[in-house]
């Protein structure tokens, strides 16, 4: 059973590394470990908070969600343009974790793998922030400029997130940026973009796992997790795209090579 206290706890969590580089399941699965929470009914919890995260996303973006619904009925080219997009990332992620999913709980789902994604994901951070620093990567395009092709490199890309803590925002986001997006344009797709990722899987969650959830976590717990996911993200989400403006991504990079060395050394992921 979790309790509201560490419901709220862990919808903190959420919010604030959900759209950050450095994987909210992996900091989620590692928080549970050191709070002693065990079963399928919490690893169906820290996913289904996750739609309080996507409510920040619908609030601040809602111009461009707007205009997707426009487009879909046909009133809004660019709208309905950037929906196909998300639509052709969301495909290659959507059926992997189909196929995938049984497994990817049943053995990704635990400290060590974390650890290990954790790490690698935070080299390839820190070379890649200083490759595109020598290389004057920046440019001016906009969400508009996308075309198909990016849109499936991001999407392949993404795929690389079902392995728990290497992070869906860092491999968009990366992904965004290698494509010629500057970073804040790719932090706004990848943000997006989890409006389909985080929605369906959360919906898949509740379908498979609901029953349990409800029998083993209370009312309460769900609702002050969910709510205290949707608050911080949207705080989260403003921070973040500021601070990469001007920072980057290495110190990102930097943080989860020493979240990794931390619970390797202590041996808290045991």
């Amino acid at each position: 059973m979790i309790h509201p206290l560490q419901a709220v706890f862990l919808g903190i969590l959420e919010g604030l590394t959900e759209f950050l580089p450095v994987s909210s399941t992996g900091h989620l699965i590692l928080a549970a470990h050191l709070l002693g929470l065990e079963g399928d009914a919490v690893k169906t919890f820290e996913v289904v908070i996750q739609a309080g995260a996507l409510g920040a996303v619908l609030t601040l973006y809602r111009r461009s969600v707007g205009a997707m619904a426009r487009g879909l009925a046909g009133r809004d080219p660019a709208g309905r343009a950037l929906a196909r997009h998300l639509a052709v990332s969301f495909l290659p992620v959507g059926m992997a974790g189909l196929l995938l999913h049984q497994a990817i709980k049943a053995h990704l789902f635990n400290a060590w793998p974390v650890v290990a994604a954790l790490a690698a994901g935070g080299v390839v951070m820190i070379v890649m922030d200083r490759w595109w620093a020598v290389k004057g990567r920046a440019t001016g395009r906009s969400l508009a400029s996308l075309t198909l092709r990016d849109a499936l490199v991001i999407g392949c890309a993404q795929c690389l997130a079902l392995w728990p803590g290497t992070s869906r925002a860092m491999v968009t986001l990366v992904a965004g940026m290698a494509v010629g997006l500057p970073a804040p344009v790719a932090a706004e797709y990848s943000f997006l973009l989890a409006l389909p990722t985080l929605g369906v899987a959360t919906v898949f969650d509740v379908v498979t796992g609901g029953a349990m959830l409800l029998r083993d976590v209370s009312v309460l717990s769900l609702a002050v997790g969910f709510s205290a996911a949707a608050v911080v993200a949207a705080l989260a989400v403003r921070g973040f795209v500021r601070y990469l403006a001007r920072r980057g991504l290495a110190p990102f990079g930097w943080y989860r090579l020493a979240l990794a060395a931390a619970v390797w050394l202590t041996g808290a992921a045991s």
